[in-house]
């Protein structure tokens, strides 16, 4: 958990620091540009739809801007998102990086040391993204009738935006478009942590198996976050990039 609450932390500090001032020019750009004429030219500007991946790294599909209007998603939608999420190449890299934070540390000792034991563990994480992303993302939304995707606010003060992406992991949208509990994050994510204590032993300890469900939602909150300030950052850095040549 400490590893996660530090990556947490480290990108909280870089979003406020890429973002407040990009928040604080558009709001200002918004109220002082505003002319008798401008506004009917603009009114049906569609939203530029999210890139794919953040960054060339970060997995984006399921991300979809909040002002568009709202179309419920087909079952086979579902599942091509939690497919695309779970069998993308970071997938694998982000499963390397949870080996080192997995809980029962005794336990793991299990699992051998060195090269072997890396890869055993690996192994492990590895199955616990996928059958995570088919869970929350596809299966359990499907059979709930739950909207998978994350609806980005994109516009707004930094710390109703921050509440916005943070509340997601509690707050999602039925197929209907009414707002309710996000019972396919947290079921889905429990089932995941069932099934890896068929072939975790670290992990069949009421404790560790609490600790790994938190890195789960844990992890799903933290990329909730990305995927809202993601796009800012970026237009910081290119505009900065943009602006030394």
């Amino acid at each position: 958990m400490q590893f996660l609450k530090l990556h947490i932390f480290i990108s909280l500090i870089t979003i406020i620091i890429f973002v407040l001032p990009i928040s604080s020019q558009s709001q200002t750009s918004d109220t002082g540009s505003a002319s008798p004429g401008s506004g009917p030219s603009n009114a049906n500007t569609e939203p530029p739809k999210p890139d794919k991946r953040l960054f060339g790294v970060v997995p984006n599909y399921r991300t979809v801007e909040a002002s568009t209007p709202f179309k419920p998603l087909t079952p086979r939608q579902k599942l091509g998102i939690a497919s695309r999420d779970s069998f993308d190449w970071p997938t694998f890299p982000t499963a390397a990086a949870m080996t080192f934070v997995m809980p029962g540390k005794a336990e793991t000792r299990a699992y051998g040391t060195g090269w072997s034991g890396f890869a055993n563990r690996y192994a492990r994480s590895t199955a616990d993204q996928i059958i995570g992303n088919m869970l929350t993302e596809g299966l359990m939304p499907i059979a709930l009738h739950e909207d998978p995707r994350y609806f980005r606010v994109g516009s707004g003060s930094f710390w109703s935006r921050l509440g916005s992406a943070l509340s997601q992991i509690a707050v999602a949208r039925s197929d209907a478009g009414h707002l309710r509990f996000n019972t396919s994050e947290f079921v889905g994510n429990a089932i995941a942590v069932g099934i890896a204590n068929t072939y975790e032993p670290n992990l069949r300890d009421f404790d560790n198996s609490a600790e790994k469900l938190g890195l789960m939602i844990g992890t799903d909150m933290f990329s909730n976050v990305i995927k809202e300030f993601g796009p800012d950052v970026k237009q910081r850095v290119f505009h900065r990039h943009q602006k030394k040549t």
